[in-house]
């Protein structure tokens, strides 16, 4: 297989036939041999129905189906685990990505990239949304030192090699090109054409910012202390241990050198606060250093495969 298209994919019973139609007129002209993957995650609508109408009448798609409605994460995580496209494109089920960019992206990744994200450098958003995912983008610059102009656009190509192990939480999968990128990848964008939505409503405003805030701050952690949080959580309680030690042998100076009562004094609270707390850091830092060697990886159930 040479190319896999994924497709996460909810209440979007209006848009998929357009779209499988859209992205096969795109593909035919460049003669590669591909699969379609579109993700049903939990529809409450006729969109399973509709998808099952499409693989039995076109060999190349391919449904996975999630017993519920787990998020857009998981769909992209399952989509990007089941495919077998030696080159992976991901794309919105909802018409505002365009299949004819596709292969601008196959000639974007064919230069060495390991990952070439799409550039909606005219967006056809609702305010909310475009101001949403420009903090978030100001952000992960900040945090992540990534700089591409839109990292929330789904309309991205993956060589399959960097998807390897490749494992992702949460809401993270606006933060994809940081993470690949923290991973060592080759990383880059072109602009591509973004149109308004066909039908159905948007899954997303800035009721998703505060979450999307949570999930770079976890993604920073966990790409910088990911394999080794024993270092942070150890580090702040031997700081606050040693902190309440020096504070206790001043104690144990005034008491014993200098007849001073110390029964009453607040420092000695204090340093017994300190002392408890750097304990527990540490302890924290060993519990989470045993979570990351048995955490369970499948972040989603599928009901059902459709197709080969």
């Amino acid at each position: 297989m040479e190319l896999s298209i994924v497709i996460p994919t909810y209440n979007e019973e209006g848009n998929v036939e357009k779209l499988h139609a859209e992205i096969v007129s795109a593909l035919s002209p460049l003669r590669k041999k591909y699969e379609i993957i579109f993700v049903d995650d939990g529809s409450r609508d006729k969109t399973f129905e509709i998808l099952g109408k499409l693989a039995k009448s076109d060999s190349s798609v391919k449904i996975i189906k999630f017993r519920r409605n787990y998020g857009q994460t998981a769909a992209m995580l399952a989509g990007l685990q089941n495919a077998k496209g030696d080159v992976v494109v991901t794309m919105d089920a909802d018409l505002q990505n365009d299949p004819k960019d596709i292969p601008k992206l196959l000639k974007k990744i064919n230069e060495g990239y390991d990952l070439v994200c799409g550039w909606r450098f005219s967006r056809r958003d609702t305010f909310g949304k475009r101001i949403s995912s420009k903090l978030a983008n100001i952000l992960m610059g900040f945090l992540m030192d990534l700089n591409v102009h839109d990292s929330g656009c789904t309309l991205r190509a993956y060589r399959k090699e960097i998807l390897e192990d490749f494992q992702i939480y949460g809401e993270t999968h606006r933060y994809i090109p940081a993470i690949i990128a923290s991973q060592g990848g080759k990383v880059a964008e072109v602009a591509v054409n973004h149109r308004e939505r066909f039908a159905g409503k948007s899954k997303y405003g800035l009721a998703r910012l505060p979450k999307g805030l949570l999930d770079l701050i976890t993604l920073k952690f966990i790409s910088t202390y990911g394999s080794r949080p024993i270092h942070i959580f150890g580090g702040f309680g031997l700081g606050l241990f040693g902190l309440g030690f020096l504070g206790g042998l001043y104690l144990i100076y005034q008491k014993f050198a200098l007849g001073y009562s110390i029964a009453d004094r607040p420092l000695l609270m204090l340093v017994m606060l300190l002392l408890i707390l750097g304990a527990l850091f540490i302890m924290n830092g060993f519990t989470a250093e045993l979570l990351i060697r048995t955490r369970e990886n499948q972040s989603y159930k599928i009901a059902k495969v459709v197709g080969k």
